[in-house]
């Protein structure tokens, strides 16, 4: 969309996305307003200007479609510069609930209350929106990172202390009543990974601004919504089948989290990619500390590394589940330049790492493509980005579609435990069910006469019911 008029999306299905139109002083929701309201790297992460509270405090907020709360730094911490005083605030309200976050790395207490805020390169107008200020954290606020709060954009599944938290953009949509859509560019391709923190990138509120993709626009269904949550059916390197059950892929999720600076790869499968990465590249011997994020690869600044690598390539189903499209990365967007030590060497890290529970589509990937979370449609659109570029060349690309008739028809677990306690309480209600059962099988073998003859003090009450004390 553009100001002054509506248009319709290019869909590579042959259908469209009509988008409807929000308001601003001039009648419509200004998207290039919005174009590059982004600043960061991949490294420390995208963060957008926000004003909050009365008279307003200016704050850098980071962008994580990999949670669900907003919240800003409510006392001074050493390695934030600027800080929310709640106190200076007449708008402020505070709920006087405490809220716990816990991220893949690191954490944060707070209290949760009101306040309104403003965008300055967003959508007009200000609104009020559930705000929790960090009055403790550890790990959550690094070194050098230019931001001083998070704003988290997946579903109120995640919220904390419970769903019934009205997340940002819940609050957004319906005060501002635009579109349940919102689309994200990161423009860090090929730049130091910790660098300047001035790169670009986009946040757009509300719909989709053509001018920041190239191509069609492809898009994969959200399988649930909690995180993002999508279907990955294979992957492949240098164009090689990594020959894995789908389903390896999807242990036990994956996600497009903005909020994560690598690509993250469940153990076997990144063990998969490795080792492909390693067959396939130009490089005799490599350290194996390159690939477990300990050492850093130098070369001469004259050289260019990633004429070396081979291509990445994730395939996602489609709308249309026969079908799958892929998105492929090219080495200058996990080779990526951190570090250079005097006048001649350039030193890279690998972008790639491994994880535990979870494939995580994070900014090493999310840096080739404009990426549309269209919430009102449940699905997730990707789209080349004209900002993935080094030294003038595209270093990202969309391809399809392809057929799926080579793998499963569904390559998510049916069964999805969100947490690992659930995991826990699980095994232990199945541990709790043999003994029962055991307990049962040697009472029915023993002589009747040996029985023991129930009275009514012995009748198992609602009270210590599994059915009604069950593990939620």
């Amino acid at each position: 969309l553009r100001p002054g008029g509506a248009s319709r999306q290019r869909d590579p299905s042959g259908g469209t996305d009509g988008l409807a139109l929000a308001s601003d002083p001039g009648g419509t929701l200004n998207f290039l307003a919005m174009v590059e309201n982004l600043q960061g790297d991949s490294g420390r992460g995208y963060y957008l200007e926000m004003l909050i509270g009365t008279p307003p405090q200016a704050l850098n907020i980071l962008v994580d479609t990999g949670s669900s709360n907003f919240a800003v730094a409510g006392v001074p911490d050493p390695d934030v510069t600027s800080y929310f005083n709640a106190e200076l605030s007449s708008t402020y309200r505070s709920q006087g609930i405490d809220v716990t976050v816990k991220y893949s790395q690191g954490s944060w207490t707070g209290v949760l209350g009101t306040d309104v805020i403003t965008i300055p390169k967003g959508i007009y107008g200000s609104y009020t929106i559930n705000i929790a200020t960090i009055l403790q954290s550890e790990n959550f606020f690094l070194p050098g990172v230019k931001w001083h709060g998070i704003l988290g954009l997946a579903y109120d599944a995640l919220a904390k202390p419970s769903s019934s938290v009205e997340t940002f953009f819940d609050s957004l949509v319906r005060q501002a009543k635009i579109p349940n859509i919102f689309s994200l560019q990161m423009c860090g391709a090929g730049l130091p990974v910790s660098g300047s923190g001035t790169n670009g990138g986009s946040l757009v509120l509300g719909g989709i601004e053509p001018s920041l993709y190239t191509g069609d626009i492809w898009y994969t269904p959200i399988k649930e919504e909690w995180y993002y949550q999508v279907e990955i059916l294979k992957l492949e390197v240098g164009g090689q089948n990594l020959q894995l059950d789908c389903r390896e892929y999807n242990a036990d999720k994956a996600i497009v989290d903005s909020g994560t600076t690598l690509l993250r790869l469940p153990e076997k499968v990144f063990s998969a990619v490795v080792q492909a990465i390693a067959r396939t590249s130009l490089i005799q011997e490599f350290s194996s500390g390159f690939w477990t994020g300990s050492q850093l690869a130098c070369w001469d600044k004259t050289e260019r590394p990633w004429s070396l690598f081979p291509k990445l390539s994730i395939y996602l189903r489609d709308e249309n589940s026969s079908r799958s499209f892929r998105i492929s990365i090219l080495p200058q967007l996990y080779i990526q330049p951190i570090l250079g030590i005097g006048e001649n060497l350039q030193c890279y890290r690998f972008g790639i790492s491994s994880s535990t529970n979870a494939l995580v589509i994070g900014a090493t990937v999310m840096e080739g493509f404009y990426v549309i979370f269209d919430r009102a449609q449940r699905r997730v659109g990707f789209a080349v980005s004209p900002c993935a570029e080094v030294d003038g060349s595209p270093v990202s690309e969309i391809e399809g579609p392809f057929t799926t008739a080579d793998v499963a028809s569904n390559c998510v677990s049916s069964v999805s435990f969100h947490e690992p306690m659930l995991w826990i309480a699980s095994y232990a209600l199945m541990s709790l069910c043999g003994v029962i059962l055991l307990v049962l099988i040697i009472l029915l073998l023993i002589p009747p006469r040996c029985q023991h003859r129930y009275t009514d003090n012995d009748v198992v009450n609602d009270e210590s019911s599994l059915v009604r004390h069950r593990w939620k």
